[in-house]
């Protein structure tokens, strides 16, 4: 079964908002994500605070399409992960978008404040290409081909 017929039962591309701050990781997801079976179109934004707009549509986001999944770093500028994750989660219009967090801070209490809210997953980011590509490659086939995700 085709990984679009799960999440809409059309030909729309999955929708990955990735919440990244770092250039290099940036370019290293888009890299991972262009080396994938799969059509998905990412929105990259770079702070907590252009995160929290283009989920709520808001200024230059007002047309933004709500994605399928968040990948979000906890070290944001402007407004931190854990805080835009305390927004999503405490939406009616956001909290069923899965979030996962896709950090370098591997402290018990980012991890514990993160699944507090409700992060659906957390993931250490590789520093090696390689590694990193195969860690997208997983949230890619897991997310969206064999997780039944809700239609926004």
């Amino acid at each position: 079964m085709c990984a679009m017929n799960i999440l809409h039962g059309n030909a729309e591309k999955p929708r990955i908002l990735l919440v990244e701050d770092n250039p290099g990781d940036i370019r290293l997801t888009q890299e991972a994500l262009r080396e994938s079976n799969l059509d998905i179109h990412l929105d990259v934004v770079s702070d907590g605070e252009q995160a929290v707009d283009f989920l709520n549509r808001r200024g230059k986001y007002a047309q933004a399409v709500l994605p399928n999944i968040i990948l979000l770093d906890l070290n944001l500028p402007k407004k931190n992960g854990i805080e835009v994750l305390r927004e999503i989660k405490s939406s009616d219009a956001l909290k069923r978008i899965p979030v996962i967090v896709l950090t370098t801070s591997d402290a018990d209490h980012d991890i514990s404040k993160a699944y507090g809210l409700h992060a659906n997953c957390y993931i250490l980011k590789p520093v090696d290409f390689d590694d990193f590509a195969k860690v997208i490659k997983l949230v890619e086939t897991f997310w969206f081909n064999t997780v039944k995700l809700p239609s926004n």
